[in-house]
């Protein structure tokens, strides 16, 4: 059985000091999700990331939103999956469409940080989504396929069932456009599926959310779908009053 996972994606907000009152507000409900076997996580900035780990209930997960595929060099303003695991840091979101979009990540380079994560045994949370033009050319599988088979190309069984997938569509996601639960459903078990294709026996364990617009008020739909298993939310996770709500939203 797989475990519901809520994993909340800060962007580019708060400052170490806002990272580490959120976390101190937290702790009641982070209790309560361990209670109800419900997964947590963050993804504060890289500036944040220390302080926040420190400080945070030892249940939750804390990502990074981005990662270097080598150990070391001549890489400014990056930083290497060693060193995340350095100050305990559980892992890395990979491939964001805002990094495909505005830093020109490609699969193929997001295939090679997951291996430098899972090298340090960190968890890769593997981002893939059609934009609004894809989606109404009715592209969005063919153009998945091709994330998937680039992004998760030669990875062994025992290594895919450590990596998180995230369906996020570029055009929901900050815009108020929801992917219907229909829609979210459809995909993530598109994904599973070629998942098992390309890996078999590994998909049934493979942890699938779905982000673009989670709020409170529709997590709990998305979350009774087969094949989503959790959220990987935007603007929503920012508060510590919302990312409660979302909590005790996937309790009910």
């Amino acid at each position: 059985m797989r475990r519901k996972l809520l994993v909340g994606n800060w962007k580019m907000n708060k400052t170490p000091d806002e990272a580490i009152a959120f976390a101190s507000e937290i702790q009641k409900e982070a209790k309560f999700a361990a209670d109800q076997k419900i997964d947590l996580g963050i993804a504060p900035t890289f500036l944040c990331l220390n302080d926040f780990r420190k400080n945070a209930p030892n249940n939750i997960l804390v990502f990074a939103q981005n990662v270097h595929y080598e150990d070391h060099g001549a890489f400014t303003g990056e930083v290497s999956a060693a060193m995340l695991k350095s100050i305990r840091i559980d892992g890395s979101i990979i491939g964001h469409s805002e990094r495909r979009t505005y830093d020109n990540e490609t699969s193929k380079k997001c295939a090679k940080k997951i291996r430098a994560l899972l090298k340090e045994n960190l968890i890769p949370l593997y981002c893939v989504g059609e934009t609004e033009q894809e989606f109404n050319e009715g592209k969005t599988k063919e153009v998945i396929l091709k994330q998937l088979k680039e992004g998760l190309e030669d990875f062994k069984k025992e290594e895919m069932k450590k990596i998180i997938i995230a369906y996020e569509p570029v055009w929901s996601i900050g815009t108020g456009k929801n992917a219907s639960e229909e829609i979210a459903e459809n995909v993530c078990k598109f994904i599973r599926e070629e998942v098992e294709k390309m890996i078999p026996e590994s998909s049934e364990e493979v942890r699938i959310l779905y982000g673009g617009s989670v709020k409170p008020n529709n997590i709990a739909g998305y979350l009774k779908q087969e094949n989503v298993d959790g959220a990987l939310v935007g603007g929503a996770s920012l508060t510590p009053s919302s990312f409660a709500e979302m909590i005790h939203a996937l309790s009910e």
